[in-house]
């Protein structure tokens, strides 16, 4: 078995998180941090590869629009192929569903060996819980690591709301005792840094003990083709979230959204949707919800 992390309070390495007994609520990244991503980290990616290397450049939980996606069962398969064997885990990601980074997380923490995360462009949301699980965390000088509260989309009368947001507690809870456990730091100032919504730059995230050092440029590689295709991809997740935050369902969302596009049902078989198409109607949406 590996040795603990060297900053986890008591000598005791992190446990497993909670999983939701509920189906029916997700935690999922809001519209804004793809807009972020977009801006900061659409298109950075490593150029170090290896039969024990794990990437994580996409959201996190099955995607609908690129028919990716980083899901706690892609990452055990991964694990048993490479076997009993140290992992490298380069993560750029803006999130995606909480309850599957908790789930790729324990994933992670299961491992037999260690486990060296690197943050290559981002890990926001979701994507800096799977940060978590490293042994040995390193970020780009560059890159950025955000933590925040669940968000979810509710609907419902008073009682509905109020029964999920007493619901989603205890998960907030346990994402501060991870962070606090893991960097040092108190619970009240995570929490703080959690309701603020933070974005940490590497030297912040090492100066707060959120990774140990920072990566070499030449580590990473920005692919101006593979940023275009980011970027597209994230205007159809932020857009989806924004409709459904009006009240659609997540099907209506993407009905709208295809049907706008002027391509049904192209963006499951299509892995880098809009390459090509007329955009025109969906930037023109996009600047709808934005206003």
């Amino acid at each position: 078995m590996r040795t603990s992390h060297p900053r986890v309070m008591a000598g005791v390495r992190p446990g497993a998180m909670p999983l939701p007994v509920r189906q029916d609520v997700h935690a999922f990244t809001k519209p804004e941090v793809f807009d972020r991503w977009s801006a900061d980290a659409a298109g950075v990616r490593a150029l170090e590869v290896g039969d024990n290397v794990i990437t994580m450049f996409d959201v996190i939980g099955d995607d609908y629009w690129s028919g990716g996606g980083v899901t706690a069962k892609r990452v055990a398969s991964q694990l048993r192929a490479i076997g009993d064997r140290p992992v490298e885990v380069q993560i750029n990601s803006p999130g995606g569903d909480m309850f599957e980074g908790i789930a790729i997380f324990n994933v992670l923490r299961e491992h037999s060996q260690s486990v060296t995360i690197k943050v290559m462009g981002m890990a926001a949301s979701a994507a800096s819980i799977i940060a978590m699980a490293g042994d040995r965390i390193e970020i780009g000088a560059a890159s950025f690591l955000m933590i925040h509260n669940c968000w979810v989309v509710a609907i419902g009368n008073r009682h509905d709301l109020r029964e999920t947001s007493e619901w989603l507690e205890p998960f907030d809870q346990a994402m501060v005792d991870l962070y606090a456990a893991r960097t040092g730091q108190k619970a009240g100032d995570v929490i703080k840094w959690m309701d603020a919504e933070t974005y940490m730059s590497g030297s912040q995230a090492i100066e707060r003990g959120f990774a140990e050092a920072l990566l070499s440029a030449d580590r990473m590689v920005s692919d101006d083709e593979v940023k275009t295709s980011d970027r597209q991809i994230n205007d159809l997740r932020a857009m989806e979230l924004s409709l459904v935050c009006a009240g659609m369902t997540r099907s209506d969302a993407r009905a709208r959204i295809n049907k706008i596009k002027g391509t049904p049902g192209a963006a499951l078989k299509d892995p880098t949707p809009g390459a090509g198409e007329d955009w025109s109607g969906i930037a023109g949406l996009i600047a709808t919800l934005r206003s």
